[in-house]
């Protein structure tokens, strides 16, 4: 592990002293709509100094905890799968030496590589996904590894009940009715995160986060801009509420900041890694 010279903020530390190992999956080949997530770990980590490291929200301090920034993986272009398996060996070598993962995309597939390295260490691993899109197509266009599917592809991995999915408000009518008979669903916003989670307690919790969530006046830098999403304090909130989780990993994906040349999505991304990440480490 060699060091990162450009780290996100507060994310210095060396690998032997880290518990969590932040790093970029810039990887956009099967998007549907717009190209340009593989630009969203990279803007992150040079906006984050635009931000502190001190949350008000949590009063926690990135500083405090112990986060190394590896940087971005090199990620083939044209070959999903071996993007996908580079991904997913990365992570394995993190769960060996008892790190929790917490990646940065990049379109939505590259959480396949990581859920995929984590069912093994996490058997009764639970996943909780915050997104505008069902992604629970069996094939994209005849493709079954496109970020439409990743749900699905999960779900394979992990069967029924173990998927819970927030701010859903778009997808093909045999996704939501596939997602009431076989996941956890809510539409449109957060509601029944409070009582799901007695349910999730002790049990290992990946967080997938996809910033599609958020209403597009909010964050419009990202490939599927969906209208009807959720404000920052809502998202924040939900966030806030999985303050006792054991979260074993986490990614924030779909992130394609040249769509927003104002520079706004690219800091709230940011100040959202920065609480996911001290909800992680805290």
């Amino acid at each position: 592990m060699n060091k990162n010279i450009q780290t996100f903020i507060g994310c210095d530390r060396e690998y032997k002293d880290a518990s969590i190992i932040l790093f970029g999956a810039p990887f956009d080949g099967t998007v549907s709509y717009r190209p340009g997530a593989r630009f969203g770990s990279s803007a992150v980590r040079s906006e984050s100094y635009g931000i502190e490291t001190y949350s008000p929200y949590q009063d926690k301090d990135l500083c405090d905890i112990e986060v190394y920034d590896g940087g971005d993986l090199e990620l083939p272009f044209g070959n999903t799968e071996h993007a996908l398996s580079v991904i997913e060996n990365y992570c394995r070598r993190l769960i060996k030496d008892k790190k929790v993962p917490v990646m940065v995309g990049g379109e939505h597939l590259v959480t396949l590589g990581t859920v995929r390295a984590l069912v093994d260490e996490y058997p009764d691993l639970h996943v909780i996904h915050m997104d505008a899109h069902t992604d629970l197509r069996d094939h994209y266009l005849g493709e079954k590894l496109s970020h439409a599917c990743v749900m699905k592809r999960l779900w394979e991995i992990l069967g029924d009940k173990r998927i819970f999915q927030f701010g859903i408000r778009s997808g093909e009518k045999h996704e939501f009715e596939f997602a009431e008979k076989h996941l956890f669903i809510r539409k449109f916003d957060f509601s029944g995160l409070e009582e799901l989670l007695p349910r999730l307690s002790g049990k290992p919790v990946y967080l997938s986060l996809d910033l599609d969530v958020l209403d597009p006046s909010v964050l419009g830098g990202t490939g599927t801009p969906e209208a009807g999403g959720v404000t920052f304090k809502e998202l924040l909130g939900a966030l806030l509420k999985m303050k006792d989780l054991v979260m074993v990993g986490a990614d924030v994906c779909e992130l394609a900041p040249h769509y927003d040349p104002s520079g706004v999505s690219t800091a709230v991304a940011c100040k959202l890694l920065r609480e996911i990440l001290l909800l992680i480490g805290g």
